[in-house]
Order: structure tokens, then C-alpha cells, then sequence
């Protein structure tokens, strides 16, 4: 950003946190209203900070107990708002509480704060880390199956192979060496490097010679560009989804640009600017909201998150159960178009009928949950904790929350949409609960929504 601004220099994330606390409050604290729902929300968003700011703190230092506390204070905040996402469903009255700026003003400082998170991804440095993400890619590419790749649903999680060949853009030292996510970053501000036992070893067949180096710098720059212009488009869609579900749905532009505003100024938002794993789901469930009108389109953005995240596929039975009265099999029909491209896409990148199943494998999550090489709060508890809170989401997704309540509104829709995402963190293996963006643009928006008890599939569905 100096490039641009003289003399220029980012905060730290401690000092963001900061700023935008002071900011946040003085935008939307109902001052005259102390003892509001508002005020709750907002204090509850505030206090997903101090965990993130611990973890970096206990990386930084290399203390194991700071780091342990920072994941035990995500864990109770996200505990907290879970509660909060399924009493929304139970909220009957809602009054109408407008920041404390006018649409204008709060538009341009979206706009103003997105051009400085957006050139934080610019500026963002490639290193040896995004080498070997190209190199996989660039296998990928010629239809070869790596030793990475063959591990890759145990290092990443299910989800969809190409998209874990692009690199994450280090805009923020947040996290250290711990952990095999790519958005972690090591306390000197470079992206870990995997370990050696998971990368192909020199005289591997699937290094590249030394007289392709440069064709390998080449793809490698290309797969950087690739991931900035993901990561960027993924963050606009996300707040310009948020800015017209506001102006379209809540019949509120200034409820809208308000949601979009307090993304943007949460400092996990400019924490995690540039990692697309996070992102891109968050922006393909924002619009699958936006186009809930159209069941089959919207069930192309839902398929579309389902493929390449896997997380997903929880929030189905819920949509399906909205649309149980009208647009049903238009909505099935949607998602079935968005899996078959992205089987066909896995068809023409694999190089036979074994590593086709392999990724399949990995795009729908045919696997036991996992219990060894956890990374995140998953690293110092113990794994079999994640059978019971598995088996209580499972309850609370496939069950509870489809049955429950009735009829289904956009107002549930976004609070049980909320809830499943949050659920989630509780035993996702490879983010330890830190990929907040799968649900802080729901939950925003079902901040600020207003009464929408009409907004029912039959009514609004064509």
C-alpha cells in the first residue's frame, strides 16, 4: 500500500483490533438503547478478537498454553453464537435499529476499506510454500498424481482438490508453523513450508527437471496471480451480496451496506484477507441467499459449495425443507448440475480410474472422521471428544433443524444456515475452528435482518 499512500505502513493486527473495536462501536452501539439484542451481537463479534490475537501472541512466543486459551476463547464464543443463530428462529418482535451513520456515509467507507484490505492481497509476497501448491498444480495439470495428492484428503480435509493447489496469500502474521492449513503463517511472516514427508522427494519422479525451472516459475507466478484474483473476487462478491440481500430482500440498502461494513471492519476479515479456502464458500453461500427466489439457481451455488468445501452438504437437508412446498426438485436439480461439472472437471484432470476415485473420494468426504495429524485446537485434544459433538451436529443438521421451526422463512434460513456453519468449527480437523467466514456473512445479515415472516418459499418462490 505504500506504493500508493506515501510513507504508508499497515497496522499489526493487534492495532486493527483495536481500531476497528473503537470504530464498530461508535457505527452500530445503540447507545440509547443499552440492554438491546443489538449491543449483544456486537459484543459477542468483538470478542471472536482476543482469540485470534491470542493465538498469534502464544505463536509468536512459542507458549502452548497461550496459544490452548486462544482456541478455547474461539470455541466459547463460537459456542455463544450458536445459541444466539437458533434463538433468532424464536424472535418475534424486531425493532428496526439503524446504525449510527446514513447509507452514504457508511458506502464509502465499505468502498474505502476494501480498496486498503484488497491491496494488503496485492502486495501479498509468494514464497517457497506457494511453489510447492503450484508444483501439485502443475501435475495436476499434466494429469499426474503427486505423493501430496495422494495424502491430500488426510493434510486438507475433504473438499475439492484443485482449489488446495491454490496458494494462500499472507496478508497478516496471524498464525505459526503449527498445523497444516495454508493460511497458517509462521511468526516471520512466511507460509509454512509442508513437512518433508508429505512433499516428493528429490529424486522423485514427480519433481520436475532442472530445465523446466522456469516453465515451473512460470506456472508458479501464474497459480499466485490465480489465487490474489480468487481471493479479491471472492471478497467482492461477498460484500456486494451482502449490500443488495440488504437492498433487495430486507427492502433496507442501509441494513445492507451496515452487514457489509462490520465484515469488513472484524479483524478476522483482514486476518484472513487472502485465503481463498475460506472465501469462495462464503461468497457461493452469500448469493445462494441472494438467489433464493430461484431454487434451481440457488441450488447450483449451494452444489457449487458442497463440491469444493465439503462443509456444505449439512445445510441441504435445511434448504430442501424450505423448499419442501415449492421448488423442490428445481432445487435438487440445481445442485446435480453444479456436482456434474465439477465430476467432469475431476474426469479431465485425472489420470486414470484410481486417482479419479481418489478425488471423488475427497470431494464427497467418504472417509471416517479423522484422528491422527489434526491441526488447530484438534492438536492438543484429545480426538475422540469429536465423536459426541460430531454426533450432536449430525442431530442438529440432519434432523432438528429441517423439522424445525415451521414454516421456514429467510429469517430461518439465515439463522439455521448460521447455525450449521458454526457447528461446523466445533469439529472441523484442519482449521481448528478458525474459518469464521464460512458463517460471519450469515450471521451479519441475520443481524441486521428485519422481520421477514412473509418470505416463505410459497409466497416468494415463482
Amino acid at each position: 500500500m505504500s506504493e500508493f499512500l506515501f510513507k504508508y505502513d499497515p497496522p499489526s493486527p493487534i492495532t486493527w483490533a483495536y481500531l476497528s473495536g473503537l470504530l464498530i462501536v461508535a457505527l452500530f452501539f445503540k447507545f440509547n438503547r443499552i440492554f438491546s439484542v443489538r449491543n449483544l451481537d456486537l459484543f459477542l463479534l468483538l470478542m471472536l478478537g482476543p482469540g485470534l490475537l491470542s493465538l498469534r501472541q502464544g505463536i509468536e512466543n512459542e507458549s502452548a498454553s497461550t496459544q490452548l486459551f486462544g482456541y478455547w476463547w474461539l470455541f466459547g464464543v463460537n459456542a455463544v453464537l450458536l445459541i444466539r443463530a437458533l434463538w433468532d428462529s424464536a424472535m418475534v418482535r424486531r425493532p428496526l435499529l439503524d446504525p449510527n451513520m446514513n447509507a452514504s456515509g457508511l458506502l464509502f467507507l465499505a468502498i474505502s476499506l476494501f480498496m486498503f484490505l484488497m491491496a494488503n492481497i496485492i502486495n501479498g509476497a509468494s514464497n517457497e510454500a506457494d511453489l510447492n501448491s503450484a508444483q501439485r498444480a502443475q501435475l495436476l495439470s499434466h494429469r499426474q498424481a503427486s505423493s501430496v495428492e495422494q495424502i491430500s484428503l488426510e493434510t486438507h480435509g475433504p473438499g475439492f482438490p484443485l482449489l488446495f493447489s491454490l496458494p494462500a496469500i499472507p496478508t497478516s502474521r496471524v498464525l505459526g508453523d503449527r498445523g497444516s492449513e495454508p493460511a497458517d503463517v509462521p511468526s516471520n511472516g512466511a507460509t509454512e513450508v509442508a513437512p518433508e514427508d508429505e512433499s516428493p522427494p528429490d529424486n522423485s519422479p514427480d519433481t520436475p527437471p532442472e530445465d523446466e525451472s522456469a516453465d515451473e516459475y512460470a506456472f508458479t507466478t501464474g497459480q499466485v496471480v490465480t489465487a490474489k484474483v480468487a481471493a479479491i473476487l471472492s471478497q467482492l462478491m461477498i460484500v456486494l451480496g451482502m449490500v443488495l440481500i440488504g437492498a433487495r430482500h430486507f427492502d433496507n440498502f442501509t441494513m445492507g451496506c451496515a452487514a457489509a461494513m462490520l465484515y469488513l471492519f472484524l479483524p478476522y476479515t483482514a486476518m484472513y484477507t487472502g485465503n481463498v479456502t475460506h472465501l469462495l464458500p462464503a461468497a457461493l453461500l452469500v448469493w445462494a441467499v441472494f438467489n433464493y427466489r430461484l431454487p434451481m439457481l440457488a441450488g447450483v451455488l449451494l452444489g457449487l459449495a458442497f463440491g469444493t468445501i465439503y462443509y456444505p452438504v449439512f445445510l441441504l437437508p435445511l434448504w430442501f425443507s424450505f423448499y419442501w412446498k415449492r421448488g423442490a426438485w428445481r432445487f435438487l436439480i440445481g445442485i446435480g448440475i453444479a456436482l456434474s461439472v465439477l465430476i467432469i472437471t475431476q474426469i479431465a484432470t485425472s489420470s486414470d480410474l484410481a486417482m479419479f476415485g481418489s478425488r471423488m473420494q475427497q470431494m464427497f468426504g467418504i472417509h471416517l472422521p479423522q484422528m491422527k495429524n489434526l491441526s488447530g485446537a484438534w492438536e492438543y485434544w484429545n480426538p475422540v471428544f469429536r465423536w459426541p459433538i460430531l454426533a450432536t451436529f449430525l442431530g442438529l443438521s440432519l434432523l432438528s433443524l429441517p423439522l424445525w421451526p415451521q414454516p421456514k422463512t429467510l429469517a430461518s434460513l439465515l439463522s439455521c444456515s448460521a447455525a450449521v456453519m458454526l457447528g461446523v468449527q466445533f469439529w472441523h480437523a484442519h482449521s481448528g475452528g478458525l474459518a469464521l467466514a464460512w458463517y460471519l456473512p450469515l450471521l451479519l445479515l441475520m443481524v441486521f435482518r428485519p422481520n421477514l415472516e412473509d418470505r416463505t418459499a410459497v409466497n416468494m418462490v415463482r
